[in-house]
């Protein structure tokens, strides 16, 4: 992967997409080019389902003439001067729009950061038949596992060049090593299913492969026996890999672009209480090794760490440049590129850690109902209402009891935030990321 560290090639295509723009009558531009390769491998009951590699390279093209905007994206290797000949073509005939442009030259990163986003190690496909082989081996030798969902691996980098027309250039690389298992306990009707997985910038900080299938089949055991809980009120634990999107739904609600659309809950709630004073979120694109560390965003602007909610209190929107002008305000470096278009979006969240142990929470709770996993897609985002199919574990007497299952637990995420707890179990090794969380007050309908 070292030739994905040489950007010269892409430097010269993106400046030649900036300098054909304006030759081609825009008064401004920003050119991308993305590229992008990775190889995975699947396996199943010993046997290789599945090896893919992929390559791709592509260029995005935005133009800026007067208050119009218009972007195109094709093949890196695409004609220069044709790319900006369609991107003006479309921009004369584009409604106006008063917040887009480029962002201010004096946001721009100033330096060169070295965030260690780049391991340069080599993994043959070899090798990831190996590691996802040896996860499902150690997942079925767990006793009470049945059968194997599958296993995978797999290994890729990407990397991105900006050029603008105020004279910004930039590029920076990032690779991803993933493991991943999949396994079910038991047998006929009561069979349960469950996973585990390991992500990593660098290949050496990957969970081992043995304690990755062992994980996932001692989680599938566990699961075996599950019951409904009864109707009612209920204090519910939400694991972290389940509180990792209560994390996600807390970005979205305080995306920029969900303020200006109106579409967001807390759209009217900037400097005031939205959670309990136990929740701090601090946002960190320039985390040495973090998951979404960027050492400039879509735009080119060098973001800052942020916190985002200060003991319950909103402190401030993740923004874009356009975003942010149509908020009046300025971005904070959170620009993110999605094909042509730029549009705000969170880094390294965190929903920061409190003092007590899982354990501790769950100790404090005469009933309670610990979730592992949920399911469906009720959660809206204007209103803040939620409501998901759900799966776990009853705790009676501060101790899990047994496993239950086929039960939905609701409330507003408006309730939820203000009734949230954390425990001090924080993994940062996401982009998203939050420690076990404890919420009182859900509805839970099972019985």
């Amino acid at each position: 992967m070292k030739d994905m560290l040489d950007p010269s090639q892409l430097t010269d295509r993106v400046a030649e997409l900036v300098e054909a723009a304006k030759r081609a009558g825009a008064d401004a531009a920003d050119a991308v080019v993305v590229r992008g390769r990775s190889t995975s491998v699947s396996v199943r009951l010993g046997k290789v389902e599945d090896i893919e590699a992929a390559e791709s390279e592509d260029a995005s093209l935005r133009v800026f003439v007067g208050r119009r905007v218009a972007s195109v994206s094709a093949n890196a290797a695409s004609d220069a001067d044709e790319l900006a000949g369609r991107a003006m073509a479309m921009a004369k005939v584009s409604p106006e729009d008063p917040y887009q442009g480029l962002a201010d030259p004096a946001l721009l990163a100033k330096e060169r950061r070295d965030l260690d986003l780049f391991d340069a190690t080599e993994i043959s496909a070899g090798r990831l038949k190996e590691d996802a082989l040896a996860m499902e081996a150690a997942a079925l030798a767990v006793e009470g596992v049945t059968n194997s969902s599958g296993s995978g691996a797999s290994a890729g980098m990407g990397g991105l060049v900006l050029a603008t027309s105020h004279g910004f250039l930039g590029h920076y690389a990032a690779t991803r090593f993933s493991r991943s298992a999949s396994v079910i306990a038991g047998e006929g009707t009561p069979m349960e299913r469950d996973y585990d997985f390991s992500s990593r910038l660098h290949f050496a900080d990957l969970d081992a492969p043995e304690t990755i299938g062992r994980k996932a089949g001692e989680r599938a055991v566990k699961r075996l026996g599950a019951r409904k809980a009864a109707t009612g009120a209920v204090d519910v634990v939400f694991d972290p890999r389940v509180a990792r999107g209560i994390a996600g739904h807390l970005a979205g609600a305080i995306n920029g672009a969900a303020v200006a659309r109106k579409t967001s809950f807390l759209r009217d709630m900037m400097g005031k209480q939205i959670a309990s004073t136990a929740i701090t979120v601090i946002d960190e694109p320039l985390r040495i090794r973090g998951q979404s560390s960027r050492p400039f965003d879509g735009e080119g602007v060098e973001g800052e760490r942020l916190v985002m909610v200060d003991k319950g209190v909103l402190g401030h929107w993740f923004l874009s440049t356009s975003t942010a002008r149509e908020l009046g305000l300025t971005t904070n470096g959170r620009g993110v590129r999605s094909g042509s278009s730029v549009s705000p979006s969170s880094t390294n969240l965190a929903i920061e850690p409190g003092e007590k142990t899982p354990l501790e929470l769950i100790a404090a709770l005469k009933t309670g109902f610990y979730v592992t996993e949920v399911f469906g897609q009720g959660v809206n985002m204007v209103t803040g209402e939620y409501s998901r199919g759900a799966s776990g574990f009853w705790i009676e007497n501060g101790e899990i009891a047994y496993p239950v299952s086929e039960v939905t637990i609701a409330s507003n995420l408006k309730a939820m935030f203000l009734n949230m707890m954390p425990a001090n179990d924080l993994d940062r090794n996401f982009g998203t990321a939050a420690p076990t969380l404890l919420i009182e007050g859900m509805t839970l309908a099972g019985s």
